[in-house]
């Protein structure tokens, strides 16, 4: 039995995982989602990083610790600190030494990343940005109904902290990707992973919020993962 401490992107809610988390238990496993408080201006990334090596102390047994999109940043640099037994980017930022989460976007060229894979999807590269079409174009009513209830903001102190890390955790690193992040495209996961980590890309389905919009999916690609 693994125990999933599972990190949220930007604004922190853990409600990002509430669908998946009774996948992962109904197949054995315990799951933790953590609570980041996005919205407060006095925690940065550090505070961040310590709320999620805290989550993973109070656990028992391996550990596999999951980080989906700006959770990258905070899953990586808990897991420098504390031990796991894998680590899981999913949708994830990769985080480079002393880079920042606000300085990542240019470094890794995710704009240009976009309007490429929105050009070659047939959409209008230069449209607006839509939230409910980048984040929740795959999403069910029910979840749709439920978002605006969780919206959180990200304030600025922990996207321009400097990820501490002087190299990757040595801890097995999986990457997973979906199939049709309008945020993150598969092609700029996969060109990142390889990059900075040396790694494929495990593909999985849906957009950049498919813990909540295609859950039996990720419980899939994570139970893979396990080791029984």
């Amino acid at each position: 039995m693994s125990t999933f401490v599972l990190v949220p992107g930007a604004g922190g809610d853990p409600w990002f995982w509430s669908r998946l988390v009774p996948r992962l238990e109904d197949a054995g496993h315990r799951a933790v989602a953590v609570d980041l408080p996005g919205d407060d201006p006095e925690v940065d990334l550090e505070g961040y990083i310590d709320l999620v090596v805290r989550a993973v102390q109070g656990c028992e047994g391996p550990v596999v610790l999951v980080g989906q999109s700006f959770g990258g940043f905070s899953a990586a640099g808990a897991a420098l600190r504390v031990p796991v037994q894998r680590l899981v980017l999913l949708n994830a930022m990769i985080p480079a030494p002393g880079e920042s989460g606000a300085g990542w976007w240019k470094a890794v060229g995710q704009a240009q990343a976009r309007r490429d894979a929105e050009r070659d999807a047939g959409r209008d590269p230069e449209a607006g940005f839509d939230v409910l079409e980048v984040f929740f174009h795959d999403a069910p009513d029910d979840v749709l109904a439920e978002a605006a209830e969780h919206e959180r903001d990200e304030v600025e102190a922990a996207f321009h902290a400097p990820w501490p890390g002087e190299s990757w955790p040595d801890v097995p690193t999986a990457v997973l990707a979906g199939d049709d992040d309008r945020l993150f495209p598969l092609a700029l996961q996969q060109r990142v992973a390889q990059e900075r980590l040396g790694l494929p890309v495990a593909v999985v389905p849906g957009g950049h919020l498919n813990a909540l919009t295609r859950p039996v999916d990720v419980a899939a690609a994570l139970l893979s993962l396990t080791d029984g």
